[in-house]
């Protein structure tokens, strides 16, 4: 009788190691990949505050005041038509001019400021 052995496949030890690797190049990955995200967001976030802040000084020039309302610069005839929300963020009501623009909640727990 012939006992050889096959010698096709992987073993079950083997199977482990490379399920082992993938875990651990995961881990390593995953964070980085937040932390590029959150960066990204901020940045979005970052450059909606500067438009609506240099929406708000186009208005207080024009207009001769020194408070402009939100829903004065947002929307269809007004200086920005849109601003999209990437993190759920909540941007001011009233932008006065020289004020810090605050924009909170972004992704539930950052607050991003803009100081035009």
């Amino acid at each position: 009788m012939n006992t050889q052995r096959s010698s096709k496949g992987f073993t079950l030890v083997e199977i482990m190691i490379v399920v082992v690797i993938i875990g651990l190049l995961a881990a390593m990955a995953i964070p980085a990949f937040q932390k590029v995200r959150q960066a990204s967001q901020d940045k979005t976030v970052l450059n909606n505050a500067r438009q609506l802040a240099a929406a708000a000084d186009q208005f207080f020039l024009e207009n001769g005041v020194s408070t402009a309302a939100q829903a004065s610069l947002l929307g269809a005839t007004n200086y920005v038509k849109a601003i999209n929300t990437v993190a759920s963020e909540t941007y001011p009501a009233f932008y006065t001019q020289g004020v810090t623009v605050t924009i909170t909640g972004v992704a539930g727990a950052r607050t991003v400021t803009y100081a035009p």
